[in-house]
């Protein structure tokens, strides 16, 4: 299992970064699966995303407001994959903080550094279009 961290300060309020971090925009802007369904539930919400030849859903939780999702099942490229959302008002700007936790689900050599180099520019994509939504 690997570990990726990545952190920019956004030009704009936290409660509007909040705002734009939903689910399925969260999981647009990774920019690796398009959304299918969105399931609100009393704990959770569940969005099922599609990728080339899977779909998968992916469980988002709010921790003490930290964004926090899962991919839930033995669906998907990860055979573990986790991720918490921070947002922090600082003097630079709102500074959100993506951290991430995966394994691959395929028995390669290297198949967590993979994993992670994969997830990484995932995270960079999200902060990416984060950062171009408030220029």
């Amino acid at each position: 299992m690997r570990e990726v961290t990545r952190s920019r300060a956004i030009q704009a309020s936290a409660a509007d970064v909040r705002a734009w971090l939903e689910p399925a925009t969260i999981v647009e802007a990774e920019g690796s699966f398009t959304v299918v369904s969105i399931d609100d539930q009393e704990d959770a919400t569940v969005v099922v995303a599609s990728g080339p030849g899977l779909e998968l859903p992916l469980r988002f939780e709010d921790h003490d407001g930290t964004i926090y999702y899962t991919q839930e099942g033995d669906h998907g490229p990860f055979s573990h994959m986790e991720t918490w959302i921070d947002v922090e008002q600082g003097r630079a700007g709102t500074v959100v903080t993506m951290r991430s936790t995966v394994s691959l689900a395929a028995p390669l050599p290297f198949g967590d550094r993979i994993a992670a180099w994969k997830r990484r520019g995932e995270l960079e994509r999200a902060l990416d279009e984060l950062e171009t939504e408030f220029e």
